[in-house]
């Protein structure tokens, strides 16, 4: 979820056709809005592909990274929220950006990898620090279809922590800021 508690008021999108538009945060625990200068970090890494992409915004929270991604010509962005509040919330934001191609599920992202995969060029994978569950979330990812043959799959832990991931996946880039890791990995076809 994108954990400082109070993190109620606005953030901004940082760059493309919605910059400097304001996010409206709702005062929910454990909402931790990826910071500024992270979303610009990441998106400079991956301008080069998120033009047109299928994305993937698991444990969504504010939708920050989402809605970068739209802002910067992503095709698509599956948000996945298992809180109530903050799904309607991020509706909300969306609707008053008029920020089309967005599409906001209300289901804990476990039981959503479950269902029907659409494999995504981007997955946002920044789940509530306090419930550990990136290995968990990673591997369903990856056995469950979400990915497509290369994709891109972005990491937000703690400083000093970095999850068991997949084996195919690649680091790419990695960078830290405050108490945060964040990372960049590129999927490689599985060796069979």
């Amino acid at each position: 979820m994108s954990g400082v508690h109070g993190a109620a008021g606005r953030i901004r999108v940082i760059g493309g056709s919605l910059r400097n538009s304001r996010l409206d945060v709702p005062e929910l625990p454990g909402l931790r809005p990826t910071p500024e200068r992270v979303r610009e970090t990441l998106f400079n890494w991956l301008a080069p592909v998120i033009d047109g992409a299928r994305c993937l915004d698991l444990c969504a929270g504010t939708g920050a990274l989402g809605i970068e991604a739209l802002s910067r010509g992503a095709a698509g962005v599956q948000f996945v929220e298992r809180d109530a509040r903050a799904a309607q919330a991020l509706r909300a934001n969306l609707a008053r950006l008029k920020a089309t191609g967005g599409q906001v599920t209300t289901l804990d992202a476990e039981a959503f990898l479950r269902g029907a995969a659409q494999p995504c060029d981007v997955v946002f994978l920044d789940p509530p620090f306090a419930l550990e569950l990136w290995s968990a979330l990673a591997h369903q990812l990856e056995r469950g279809g979400w990915l497509a043959a290369q994709g891109w799959i972005y990491v937000e832990s703690p400083r000093g922590l970095a999850p068991a991931l997949p084996a195919n996946w690649r680091l790419h880039r990695e960078s830290q800021a405050g108490e945060v890791r964040f990372a960049l990995y590129r999927r490689a076809l599985p060796l069979s």
